[in-house]
């Protein structure tokens, strides 16, 4: 199985990754619906048996249950894979999510998350959302709490999620990134313009998240299914779900279809395929909910298309 290095870490993880955002459940904004823990924990060892060797969750996923049905699955596994989570994104009694960077805060958060993952350590941390307003300051007392929980061995690497150049670059001189998690698909290109260079001029690793755009990309989404998501799915007020942009993207999937059907391959592999394409790309965090998911997409992992392939997939291209 190939494993890639992530970043300047001595992390060796394989293209691709189990993503634990939609396990979390209901409760919050950006749900995935109601989930099946038995058939959650079912899929991440089902992933790991299959070869997958790191798992990407966060505190906020499910308030809290992701990273508690992740925990109940590393129970169940010869082998423990990596697990990443994290930080920034704190909780009310009500269930409000805000963003929050304090050095007291990211404490507790990392305390919170090691007794909910039930390990001694994390093996890649994250800095989940800079602030609103793109704050230099916050984000100078965050990542300073982060790598201070790397030297007193809580965590083993540090990395941050959704950053751009200049949140990275201020960052990075005051403690090295390991990695960054940004989105990236076929739908939502932004990062091939600085974010993907300067993570490559810089060293760091990059898990990209959402390469299938949220299910929209499998070959599992249809109008029907669109307009059915559950009220408590985030997915149903997004626009990449709803008319015009929908049959758009539908065509793109019919076109993922003819070229993976060549190799006996499934849409959802093809789009994962061309996320990992780029050379700065380290691996993609791929979400599933049951085996059934995860034997439809751990293929992507050895997966490679031609040049005349990615040009025909992107000639699709809403």
């Amino acid at each position: 199985m190939e494993k890639r290095q992530l970043g300047h870490s001595d992390l060796h993880i394989t293209p691709v990754g189990f993503g634990a955002w939609a396990i979390g459940g209901t409760g919050y904004a950006f749900a995935w619906g109601p989930q099946d823990d038995a058939q959650s924990i079912r899929a991440i060892q089902q992933a790991v048996d299959r070869g997958i060797n790191w798992i990407d969750t966060a505190a906020v996923y499910g308030l809290g249950h992701s990273e508690e049905v992740v925990a109940r699955a590393l129970k169940g596994l010869t082998h423990r894979p990596y697990v990443f989570t994290k930080c920034g994104l704190v909780w009310d009694a009500k269930g409000q999510v805000t963003n929050a960077l304090s050095a007291a805060s990211i404490r507790r958060e990392c305390e919170a998350s090691l007794r909910r993952l039930q390990v001694d350590t994390i093996d890649l941390y994250q800095i989940h959302w800079p602030l609103e307003g793109h704050s230099l300051k916050g984000i100078e007392e965050g990542w300073k709490a982060v790598a201070e929980l790397k030297r007193q061995g809580k965590v083993r690497w540090i990395g941050v999620s959704n950053f751009d150049e200049k949140q990275m670059a201020f960052a990075h001189e005051l403690a090295p990134i390991a990695s960054l998690q940004p989105p990236y698909s076929l739908l939502h290109r932004d990062i091939e313009k600085g974010i993907l260079p300067f993570c490559e001029r810089h060293g760091m690793g990059v898990i990209v998240y959402s390469p299938m755009a949220s299910g929209l990309l499998t070959g599992a989404m249809t109008r029907e299914r669109a307009a059915k998501l559950p009220k408590d799915d985030w997915r149903r007020n997004n626009r990449d779900f709803q008319e015009p942009q929908l049959s758009k993207n539908l065509a793109l999937v019919d076109r993922l279809k003819e070229v993976a059907s060549k190799h006996g391959r499934s849409p959802a592999e093809a789009a994962i395929a061309w996320t990992l394409r780029k050379p700065s790309v380290t691996a993609a965090i791929v979400g599933a909910r049951s085996p059934q998911q995860v034997d439809g997409v751990v293929g992507a992992m050895d997966f490679r298309l031609s040049a005349e392939e990615i040009r025909r997939i992107e000639d699709a291209l809403p």
